[in-house]
């Protein structure tokens, strides 16, 4: 096995992140399809060596997704693809996975991406249900057919809607920041002024032009339908708690809508950048993934704090030595207190096992061009989402660039990327 080396991220595309249940009739696949088109035709690719894509709210038909969005898509039908997941790090993990193919030599190019629709969502039914239809489908004749329907009752017609809601505790993602929030002490003013923040930067990037290039139109939408240029603190103020409707903080404003949508972005090696003339927009450094014991008390949220300490160290990093901080606002409420855990001696100390805490950081270099409160969150295309955004930041601006991303199941993914120049 030879040395590894640089990874290269030349961009990527998304569609416009919309509201569930209001612009996109489509399935995964179909918005995964023309995303992978998109990325064809900015970098004129007709095949690459590996595409890695994943999804959330996957259907029982989706077993083989990744790949029929490529069979589907203006690629080669040559071209390699598989499934994977984590949570809402999942595009993240595949562009590690697609990073590492390329470090190791492996491959020289590769497409990672996700999708997630809550729209299209395959409908369950109760375990017991499930049972019961699987037993009249293998009905031999009349006479089982007949003596097994009889066996439904009214209630094994009822569907069970898919929730964002941990199995091992019975709580939503909502219930759990509630849980930190309060731990923490973050108030309802800091987590609105997180979110007005959000969309201020995120209406300004539009202004400026800066998504003209990252998003593709599609099924008529050109531009993402949760931005609020127009909101207030004070708007924001006036909305009711979401989760603990008696002392909660979080709300429908400071935390992330129900959104569908697609990104990708495309890799190479360095070799591969020059003989096809493709300017480098950033390096990939490292990254690195951790997990919380959520079951026991911990925040289910927190384990970024984990992650980002682990990979600062083994890069031998502050959290200071960096120039954007892209930090993924699952709710506003996640992010202040991740900022609030680096900040704290105790728990540098207990839990990330650190004698000095990680410290502050620039607020102004954090998640400069909008985040997930503004510009939406499908679950599993957030990562790739982050990883252009970045990458663009970084083509223009000379430096050095963190990703935290927090997980459902208590997991969390963090990466380092630098500028071309840097």
């Amino acid at each position: 096995m030879q040395n590894t080396r640089r990874v290269a991220v030349i961009g990527g595309s998304r569609i416009p992140f919309v509201k569930s249940f209001t612009k996109y009739s489509q399935t995964n696949q179909d918005m995964l399809t023309a995303t992978l088109n998109r990325v064809a035709d900015i970098y004129n690719l007709d095949r690459v060596d590996e595409v890695v894509l994943g999804t959330i709210t996957k259907s029982g038909t989706d077993w083989n997704l990744a790949r029929e969005a490529v069979l589907g898509s203006k690629l080669s039908n040559q071209t390699p693809a598989f499934d994977i997941q984590r949570a809402c790090g999942t595009s993240l993990e595949a562009t590690m996975a697609i990073a590492n193919k390329i470090a190791l030599g492996q491959i020289e190019c590769g497409i990672a991406g996700g999708s997630d629709s809550n729209t299209k969502v395959s409908l369950e039914f109760s375990r017991g249900a499930s049972d019961k239809f699987i037993q009249l489908s293998r009905a031999r004749n009349m006479g089982e057919m007949v003596s097994r329907i009889s066996q439904f009752r009214p209630g094994d017609f009822k569907p069970v809607s898919p929730g964002v809601t941990e199995p091992r505790t019975g709580k939503s993602m909502g219930d759990h920041c509630e849980l930190m929030a309060k731990e923490w002490g973050i108030s309802r003013e800091a987590q609105d002024q997180l979110a007005f923040e959000s969309h201020q930067k995120g209406a300004k990037a539009y202004e400026e032009g800066f998504y003209n290039d990252l998003i593709t139109p599609f099924s008529g939408v050109e531009a993402d339908g949760i931005l609020r240029p127009d909101t207030t603190v004070e708007k924001l103020a006036k909305l009711r708690p979401a989760f603990d409707k008696a002392t909660g903080t979080l709300t429908a404003g400071n935390s992330t809508a129900m959104t569908d949508g697609a990104s990708a972005a495309f890799l190479c090696s360095e070799d591969y950048a020059k003989k096809n003339g493709l300017p480098v927009a950033c390096y990939i450094r490292d990254a690195q993934a951790a997990a919380v014991d959520f079951i026991a008390g911990a925040g289910l949220l927190m384990a970024p704090t984990v992650a980002v300490s682990k990979l600062l160290e083994r890069n031998q990093l502050s959290l200071q030595e960096f120039d954007f901080y892209e930090i993924h606002e699952a709710f506003a409420a996640q992010v202040l207190c991740t900022l609030k855990a680096w900040e704290d001696p105790g728990y540098c100390k207990e839990i990330l096992g650190r004698n000095e805490p990680l410290g502050t950081i620039d607020r102004s270099k954090m998640n400069v061009k909008g985040g997930s409160l503004a510009l939406g969150h499908p679950f599993a295309a957030t990562g790739t989402r982050i990883v252009a955004t970045l990458a663009k930041i970084l083509s223009h601006n000379k430096g050095r660039g963190l990703i935290s991303i927090c997980t459902g199941g208590g997991m969390g993914v963090a990466a380092i990327f630098e500028s071309a120049d840097s």
